[in-house]
Parts: structure tokens; sequence; C-alpha cells
């Protein structure tokens, strides 16, 4: 009876189900096998992909954009204030015009030594524009940094560990407060951990909004650009409970904002000019070795003449030896001559985001037409 009943839900024809029930006996069971043939066809046609996304070798899709998404608050203070209140927190999504219901996800964060920076910077909307028109789901993402911090000057420590409460652990604090050099030292510190913070609310975000973009949760990338690829490193290779756990509600109430029941699995990252800084910063105060044998696999593109003294290419073949003895694949391709913010640099004539592209789709077998 239960199967007879399923069918009969599956029925296309206007026929009323009680005459379907008159049917002779040997009529109604050819008609049930029909139904349940055209309906395994159906469900063959569905799941020919085994679920990978499909993508496109070419620009094919016009592209759409959903501007300004409140994706969480976080703590922030004015250039007069002294106590903290709620900041909403942005992002952009580019997504194909298309009718596909499998799309891979890229979620980039930008640049700007965690003092500035913004996700719509030019190169950041063209490499949107380029994915988004292949079939991806791609995020750019705006977090907390030193604009959000407010003036210190002429605090003493008591009175930042006060002013910061809620911004970082009270761990990260001190430890910042007993080695920093000067306020810039302390805000850009402080930047580190709201902008992480931030960035893996952002992933939790979309994560949590896959059904309205179509994405597909098992295919995510996430990327970022100098302070960018900075907060990818420690995004993909922490512990989902970092940047997140150490801090109470009762400290920052905002964290009931970011969607913290959501978890997420990164499978690649991308890495432009970047460095490990702020993943050996958590593992100093906290004792921890943060990388494993399961860390996402990895991309770089590094300037060879980067003389930034937070991202020297050194940082590069620094994470390549990580890797490597971790066994987990990675790609450094070194840009040779090439400085600090090198997006026009090209490889054997293949720009940055070709470059991408050809990694993501072989790393992770997407199918491409």
């Amino acid at each position: 009876m239960y199967y007879i009943t399923f069918h009969l839900f599956c029925l296309k024809s206007d026929q009323p189900i009680l005459e379907a029930y008159s049917m002779n006996k040997t009529l109604f069971i050819i008609t049930i096998a029909i139904l349940l043939f055209s309906a395994c066809k159906d469900d063959e046609a569905i799941t020919t992909d085994n679920g990978i996304p499909k993508v496109q070798s070419e620009s094919s899709y016009p592209v759409l954009i959903d501007e300004n998404i409140i994706y969480a608050e976080g703590l922030g203070h004015t250039s007069t204030s002294t106590s903290s209140s709620a900041v909403p927190l942005l992002l952009d999504v580019y997504y194909p015009d298309n009718s596909s219901m499998n799309r891979p996800v890229f979620m980039f964060i930008h640049g700007g030594g965690f003092q500035g920076g913004t996700k719509t910077k030019p190169e950041i909307v063209n490499m949107a524009n380029y994915f988004a028109s292949r079939g991806w789901v791609f995020a750019s993402i705006d977090y907390r940094t030193t604009e959000e911090s407010g003036i210190i000057s002429g605090m003493s420590i008591e009175e930042l560990s006060t002013f910061y409460k809620g911004f970082a652990p009270e761990e990260w604090i001190n430890f910042t407060l007993q080695n920093a050099m000067s306020p810039d030292e302390i805000q850009t510190s402080i930047a580190m951990y709201t902008a992480q913070r931030d960035a893996k609310a952002a992933l939790r975000w979309l994560v949590a909004n896959a059904n309205t973009y179509k994405s597909n949760n098992d295919f995510i990338t996430v990327g970022g650009a100098s302070a960018g690829a900075i907060s990818t490193i420690a995004l993909g290779i922490s512990d989902q409970d970092d940047f997140r756990d150490e801090i109470s509600f009762t400290d920052d109430p905002t964290l009931s904002s970011t969607n913290l029941d959501e978890s997420y699995d990164v499978k690649s990252m991308i890495y432009f000019w970047g460095s490990n800084v702020k993943l050996e910063l958590f593992d100093a105060i906290y004792g921890v070795n943060s990388y494993d044998s399961y860390d996402p696999e990895l991309f770089m593109a590094h300037g060879t003449m980067d003389i930034n003294p937070s991202t020297p290419f050194s940082e590069a073949t620094e994470l390549n030896n990580i890797y490597d003895s971790l066994g987990i694949y990675n790609e450094l391709v070194p840009l040779e001559g090439a400085g600090h913010g090198a997006w026009n640099a090209q490889v054997n004539g293949k720009g940055l985001n070709e470059l991408t592209f050809t990694f993501l789709v072989e790393r992770q077998n997407l199918n491409v037409e």
C-alpha cells in the first residue's frame, strides 16, 4: 500500500485517483511501472553531476549583485565615544543570473593593513564579476578595522583594557598592551582580532543563506589580498571556535548576530601577498599549534620583491614549507620582480583571475563547460 500511495501522488495525469483505482489490475501495475521508470529518469538527470558544481570556462552569465547586506554586528567606537556601540557589518554578493541550483562559493577579504580598505576595491569587483559570470557565488566583505577603534592617545593601560573590552578577549588585549610599542600597534593588534571574528561571521552568514543563493557549502573557497590574505590563512587554518568563543556574550552582546549555530568547511584558500602573522600571534597567546594535515589546500601568488615589512616574500615560502611538511597540496606562484599589491601581474600569459580559476577547477574537480 505504501508504494501505491506514493506513486499515486506522483501521477501526472488529470485522471482522478478513484478512476485509477478502477483500472484492471494489469493496466494499473503497468501504469505504476511507467511512472516509477519516469521518476528514476528524472532523478538521474538531476544527479548526473554527482553533486559537483558546474562552472563555465568563459564569462557566460549576467551578474546580479546584492549590495550592503548586513551579515552581523560588532562593537565599535566613534572618534569621540568612550563607550562602544553596535556597528553593522556589510558584504556584497555577486551571483550568476542562471538556473543553477548548485553553485560553488568564493568569499574574498580585502586588504588595507587592518587600518582601512573596502569591499568595493576595483580589482576585487573585477574578480567578483569574473567568477560570478562563470557560475560562482562570490562575496566581498567589509570588516572592522582601526577605523572602528576610536582615539586612544593619552589613555592608560587600565583605561585601554576597559575601552577595548568586548572587542577582543582579555588574553589578547593584555598581550597587546604588554608588547605593543605605540598606540598604532595597539589599535592594529585589536583590529586583527575583530577582523578575524568578522570574517568568520561572514562565512557563517553565507552558509546560513545557501538556499537563497543556491550555493553548495561543500565547495567553499576563501581568499584575500594583503591583510585579507592574513585573515584568509587564519580563517582556514584555525579551529571554528577560535576567534569566536574567547569572548562572552556579556562582553560582546553583538555575538548573537553572527550565526553561531552554523559551521563551515573551507575547501580551498587563495592568498595574494599575505603572511602568517595573525595565526602566529594567536598561537603565541594561547600556546597552540593550529596547523594539521586536514587544513585546506592553498594557492599563493606573491611578489618576489615585496618589501612590505608585514608581508615579505619569505612569508609565502614559509607557508609553502609548512604545507609540504604536512603533505597538503599547495601551489606557490612567485610573481617575479613584483612588489606588494601586484594585481596586474601575469605568469605565462595568465593573470591572477585565470591562475585562481585553474587552481580551483582542477583541485575541486569542478565540472567545466
